[in-house]
């Protein structure tokens, strides 16, 4: 394989015509511009320069190689520049969220996509036992959850917090812990977490959510409360989420004695090397939801 660095001192020689002025542009020695050229000569097992005292000719090898040169030069150069070159605005980001900031994160993730057609967003749903998975396998760039990752390869940053809501079908006014009972759970893929935080709040009784007879799951953030408007069973999500339902008047969102606010994270893994389209997206998702 021809020496590149070699190469480079051939063809700029051949351009030049001089040796001294060679060695000056390249900030080389007359006799390392000499010794680089027989380098490649000895390599290729043949004569490149015709020397004649200070000037010299090329042979037709010679010929060939700086003709040949070049172009392997540029592409060599061209390839650098496309490895090295980090657009903002260019290539793939790909984010995992739970469903309910993914309602309104998603969107605004389009918005920015159709802003600049280069950049391409992969976003996906996900409880937060995935993300965190994901974000250790290095399988996404961003990763939103709701429960701190405790791999000790993944960093994170409060971005905001969101309040956890009870809600049951609109006609449901009585929410003891014994109606609850009976109506029963519809659980969903964050649906233990959620009700271990708010029910544990506010109901003594509650242990566990096994105490709750079981009414559905789905794990499609869009159809979580579709039950729940038909009287099914009751749930416990994220108000983006609630918000985000087609037809909130079969709904009702209880206020509870004790409000809890489910705290959300920015995560990435601390052994990626992060890219400016990363950090160009980083920055537009904490702003977005710093006004949701």
């Amino acid at each position: 394989m021809i020496n590149l660095v070699w190469l480079k001192t051939f063809c700029t020689l051949v351009e030049v015509g001089h040796f001294t002025k060679t060695a000056d542009m390249l900030f080389m020695t007359q006799s390392g511009v000499s010794q680089q050229v027989k380098k490649l000569e000895q390599q290729l097992s043949t004569p490149l320069l015709i020397r004649e005292g200070k000037s010299f000719s090329l042979t037709d090898a010679g010929t060939k190689l700086n003709q040949q040169g070049q172009n392997l030069l540029q592409r060599s150069a061209e390839l650098e520049k496309s490895i090295k070159y980090d657009d903002q605005y260019t290539g793939t980001v790909t984010i995992a969220s739970p469903g309910s900031i993914g309602l309104k994160l998603y969107p605004y993730m389009l918005d920015i996509q159709q802003q600049h057609p280069k950049l391409a967003i992969d976003y996906k749903f996900a409880p937060n036992k995935n993300i965190a998975q994901d974000l250790v396998e290095r399988k996404i760039d961003i990763g939103l959850v709701t429960e701190l990752c405790k791999a000790e390869n993944i960093v994170s940053q409060e971005v905001t917090v969101e309040p956890l809501v009870l809600v049951t079908a609109h006609n449901v006014s009585n929410i003891e812990w014994r109606k609850l009972t009976k109506i029963g759970f519809i659980n969903h893929p964050d649906g233990q977490h959620h009700a271990q935080l708010l029910l544990s709040k506010n109901h003594s009784q509650f242990e566990h959510i096994n105490q709750l007879e079981h009414r559905g799951f789905s794990n499609q953030i869009s159809l979580i409360l579709e039950p729940v408007s038909r009287g099914i069973g009751f749930t416990v999500l994220p108000l983006h989420a609630v918000n985000a339902f087609s037809n909130q008047k079969a709904l009702k969102v209880h206020k509870l004695e004790h409000s809890v606010n489910e705290t959300l994270y920015l995560c990435q893994n601390r052994h990626t090397l992060e890219n400016n389209r990363s950090k160009f997206i980083k920055r537009k998702i904490i702003d977005f939801i710093g006004l949701i």
